[in-house]
């Protein structure tokens, strides 16, 4: 995966390119400054709104996949009852590098998703952005920056979709050869159509709900932490294991949920049902994650 941003996507990365850093603390008195605020305004302003049982978006779904591999199995039903909001990117590196004063990325773009760290730096840096959206008033005291739940992932990828992806259920057409998947390259960056090119985010096609990459590019941290099977998963959406609090309880866990494949896979691995443990320690430059924002219950 080398750089090669296209033309007509590199006049507006240029533009969100200037970054202010934010101290190594991460702390409330970082913000302020004009490049870090406009960069949290932008994350803001991105965030979808899903409210389970209205509109659009069912309140049930089936999580998981009948024919899958054992790690998808059983299907089973689960049901969302309270409404959050998800970013349509993934974290971008510029604004990951104003929230966290730095950026590991090994394959550099202002606007290009943010790689190349732990489970713990992703947690880190929701919870800093968290207190830095709230001293800006972008957030209100009993919101919250936070990692999807494994099942409001799956959920917002599906986006209402019972097939394989959210396109649907093929992604090669018969004549497709080696590791080519034509019906998927319009929606997902994976091996047969990544190399020589290291796009900013939002560069192919959203599914229903406006999301975008939720097939491909990065395989995306998620809050629960890994189980072999769906067997015991909770039915209601929520996280399977308490979400940690501090740097020290984040290192603690050993290994976590990714979702949604990445531009190093194979297309069937960014099926929807997909999903892979991951080394909760073990940087990778096709790992990265997306936010979800949400009033913090009892709030």
């Amino acid at each position: 995966m080398t750089i090669g941003l296209r033309l007509t996507t590199l006049a507006g990365c240029l533009a969100l390119a200037a970054v202010v850093h934010a101290d190594d603390k991460a702390n409330v008195e970082t913000a302020g400054k004009p490049g870090q605020v406009d960069l949290l305004k932008l994350f803001k302003s991105e965030f979808v709104a899903i409210t389970p049982g209205e509109g659009k978006f069912p309140a049930t779904f089936t999580m998981g996949s009948k024919d899958g591999l054992v790690q998808e199995q059983p299907a089973h039903t689960v049901t969302l009852r309270t409404p959050f909001q998800i970013a349509k990117y993934e974290v971008t590196q510029n604004l990951y590098e104003a929230v966290m004063g730095e950026n590991p990325s090994k394959w550099k773009g202002p606007r290009n998703s943010a790689e190349n760290f732990t489970f713990a730096d992703a947690q880190k840096f929701c919870r800093t952005a968290t207190e830095l959206m709230r001293a800006q008033k972008l957030i209100g005291e009993a919101d919250e920056i936070r990692l999807p739940t494994e099942a409001e992932w799956e959920y917002c990828c599906r986006a209402g979709t019972t097939t394989a992806y959210s396109f649907g259920d093929a992604a090669r057409k018969e004549s497709d050869e080696g590791k080519k998947a034509s019906l998927l390259d319009p929606y997902g960056w994976h091996t047969g159509n990544a190399a020589g090119n290291d796009p900013p985010v939002g560069a192919l096609k959203p599914n229903p709900w406006g999301l975008y990459d939720m097939h491909g590019y990065l395989r995306e941290f998620v809050q629960d932490r890994w189980h072999p099977t769906f067997e015991g998963a909770p039915a209601d959406g929520s996280a399977w294991g308490d979400a940690p609090k501090t740097d020290e309880k984040a290192a603690e866990i050993k290994s976590v949920v990714v979702r949604g494949g990445s531009w190093q896979d194979a297309h069937d691995r960014l099926r929807s049902a997909a999903r892979e443990s991951w080394e909760a320690g073990q940087p990778s430059d096709g790992t990265g994650f997306r936010c979800v924002l949400t009033t913090v219950k009892g709030s």
